[in-house]
């Protein structure tokens, strides 16, 4: 069978580079279209992905919705000469809209509550939603939950074996504690009207962090000259790893910090906008630390940040922890190739 995914942020690439594996082996023809806003590009060609480029993608509201229709386009005339059985993707309106128009299967993940618009601009669209178990949104009729996280489809112990050559990159020891600090940019859809962090606690997490542990900063903009030395500088598919290794991640991403949980390393999440993800990540594994923006929380987040990078034996306690949590979760991949083999019109072919 042939499926076409779209990537529309980073952390699609890892969604769907597993699935991309394990269908190409069974014969089946995916073909994957990026936008180049970030580092899809990059991403896709570190893991030997082939994909067609449709943009950098546009910032502010009337420009993404000129984008919208940019992308519909360039994906329908895609689609045209592949001829999808199903398009796949995490939750965007391009592709959907376009499976729609051609009256083929869409199928779509999610796990972001607050991507309001993107509801509204994908559901109508699409064939089937995917949430996980703890999605706190009922989306209807097309909504099917899964016991599991999206970060599973790539961290799980099927497909992830932690390098500790990274530690040899980071110039850090074996035995040496540091924290992988995450600053965003703000500038998604569903990230109008928060600005996150003040530049005055960022440059206090960094400095009070710093007497505990060496710090590395991750961020999508552009940082002060007193924080750009403690930019990370590892290739990008090496994430994973620092974050295995890591003592502690303090952020404002959701998706790294989900990494984190399973990885076994603690996480300070940072932002005002809920996830249903992380919320069950702190209640029922400890993993994460939910904060908002306001000035209490931020002050709440940097000290329960220093508590816990004081903690002796921590890293044993949160590794416990998470892999109480791979033992409740399925493997996210296993059920994307499950779900679109159910698509093909010559199951008997597929061996899974």
């Amino acid at each position: 069978m042939k499926v076409l995914i779209d990537i529309n942020h980073p952390a699609h690439v890892h969604y769907f580079r597993n699935f991309f594996k394990l269908m190409t082996q069974m014969g089946h023809e995916i073909m994957f279209v990026s936008r180049n806003k970030e580092i899809e590009h990059t991403l896709l060609d570190s893991y030997n992905i082939p994909y067609i480029d449709r943009g950098k993608g546009k910032n502010g509201k009337f420009s993404k919705f000129l984008y919208l229709l940019y992308a519909d386009v360039k994906i329908w005339a895609i689609a045209r000469k592949f001829k999808p059985d199903v398009f796949l993707n995490f939750l965007h309106p391009y592709p959907s809209q376009v499976a729609n128009f051609l009256r083929k299967t869409s199928l779509v993940f999610s796990d972001t509550e607050h991507a309001s618009l993107h509801h509204k601009l994908t559901v109508p669209y699409a064939s089937k939603i995917f949430t996980p178990a703890c999605y706190s949104l009922d989306l209807g009729k097309k909504q099917c939950r899964f016991n599991s996280y999206m970060e599973v489809a790539y961290l799980h112990p099927n497909y992830f074996k932690p390098d500790p050559a990274v530690l040899e990159m980071l110039g850090v020891k074996e035995t040496e504690k540091f924290v992988i600090v995450r600053f965003v940019s703000w500038a998604a859809v569903h990230d109008f009207g928060q600005a996150g962090i003040t530049m005055e606690n960022k440059r206090r997490t960094v400095q009070e962090l710093s007497r505990h542990a060496k710090v590395f900063i991750s961020s999508e903009g552009e940082l002060p000259e007193d924080l750009e030395k403690h930019r990370i500088r590892i290739p990008f598919h090496k994430m994973h790893d620092a974050l295995y290794y890591s003592a502690l991640l303090f952020g404002e991403s959701g998706t790294m910090a989900s990494e984190a949980a399973i990885l076994g390393t603690p996480a300070i999440f940072l932002n005002s906008n809920r996830l249903g993800y992380l919320d069950e990540q702190e209640k029922k594994y400890a993993l994460v630390f939910n904060f908002r923006e306001s000035a209490q929380d931020q002050e709440s987040a940097i000290q329960k940040a220093l508590t816990i990078i004081q903690e002796e034996n921590g890293k044993e306690k949160y590794r416990r922890q998470s892999q109480h949590l791979l033992d409740e979760c399925i493997d996210t991949t296993q059920f994307m190739v499950n779900e679109v083999l159910k698509y093909d019109k010559q199951p008997a072919s597929a061996d899974v």
